[in-house]
């Protein structure tokens, strides 16, 4: 019933030729179309296949479903539990279900219902690791061959094209240079997340999700998926969105009316979604989409998501070039700043019981 709109879509290429002087025209033309992105939906495409041979992430999602086919013994040799429940792999999990009832989402979007996938969790790796604090265990790899030397290669490539969109969305904002530094400085040493997902079609009688309706908590997030289509839904309550769907598509979701739009692969692309930081930075000028993945095809889905988020000990508040956009009359709040460490342990610390049992189990 999701009407299939491709919000925007355009190309980020490699970050030398980025920088380049001579590329002035095309660097303000990206950051004044990633600016409009975010204000107007808040999910974009990014044509990254002058940046990655679109082989190499088609490569990461063939080895992840090597792993999700191996025999359940096999794959609890990185449990969750074996490292505090943070880092590691689990099957057929409500990911994100204390989260969701953090947001008060959970009664009016997925109605309690699990979500239906597995996945494999890798987070930035820390000094002294101590696996009996949430987040602060060591990360687990696959022994598949390949696997590890293959992703920590998509984990650099990942974080510079964070640092890209990150500069090019501070130009579209009209930030000055000395603010970009700023800026900066808060995501040089992103606390980033990577997740390998798998997901079984769900029977063609069960109303629930693969992955209940969520909003991400942090700042950018790259997500490369097999090209599953009729997946990946993104709610939208944006004028433009509602105007391209048509009314007869509109839903009632908690206290917004919007429609659900279907995001499908894009060959060469990945979709890139804002989280709650640039909420925050952008004092509600951008905002965080909520989202869902319901699969119902007939295949296994492999979805990797790299969420590039800012530094562990980053002092996230309304960035002035944000509040300059902004008339007097429309800034109707000022957003609380946090301090991202502190506001993620607050998301998914309840997640890490000492029992040991973790958010997939």
């Amino acid at each position: 019933m999701q009407k299939t709109i491709f919000p925007f879509y355009h190309q980020i290429i490699c970050r030398a030729k980025y920088q380049d002087p001579s590329g002035a025209e095309l660097r303000a033309s990206t950051a004044t179309v990633l600016h409009e992105a975010c204000v107007e939906y808040g999910f974009f495409y990014l044509d990254i296949s002058a940046y990655v041979d679109p082989a190499v992430p088609a490569r990461l999602a063939d080895l992840g479903r090597d792993f999700f086919y191996l025999s359940q013994e096999e794959k609890d040799l990185i449990a969750l539990k074996n490292e505090g429940g943070a880092r590691g792999a689990g099957l057929l999990i409500a990911l994100l279900a204390a989260l969701i009832a953090a947001d008060g989402l959970i009664e009016n979007v997925t109605n309690g219902k699990a979500d239906n996938h597995e996945g494999i969790d890798f987070y930035k790796p820390v000094a002294n690791p101590d696996k009996t604090r949430p987040l602060w265990g060591e990360n687990q790899w696959p022994v598949l061959p390949g696997f590890k030397a293959h992703y920590e290669e998509w984990i650099v490539k990942m974080k510079a094209l964070g640092l890209i969109v990150m500069e090019a969305m501070a130009q579209g904002l009209g930030m000055t240079e000395e603010e970009w530094i700023g800026l900066r400085a808060q995501v040089d040493d992103s606390f980033w997340v990577m997740r390998v997902i798998g997901y079984p079609p769900l029977p063609n009688d069960d109303n629930g999700f693969s992955c209940g309706a969520h909003k991400d908590y942090g700042c950018l997030t790259f997500l490369y998926a097999d090209p599953t289509p009729s997946a990946l839904q993104v709610f939208s309550s944006r004028p433009k969105a509602l105007a391209l769907a048509g009314p007869d598509m509109a839903v009632q979701v908690g206290s917004e009316k919007g429609v659900w739009i279907n995001a499908d692969p894009i060959p060469g692309c990945v979709v890139c979604n804002i989280g709650e930081m640039w909420e925050i930075w952008t004092n509600g000028l951008y905002r965080s989409t909520l989202h869902q993945v319901v699969h119902r095809s007939s295949n296994y889905r492999v979805s990797i998501p790299f969420f590039f988020e800012p530094n562990f000990d980053a002092d996230v508040r309304p960035l002035a070039a944000a509040l300059r956009l902004q008339k007097p009359e429309d800034r109707t709040e000022y957003r609380e700043p946090v301090i991202y460490g502190n506001f993620l342990m607050g998301k998914v610390g309840n997640n890490f019981a000492a029992s040991g049992k973790g958010k997939y189990d």
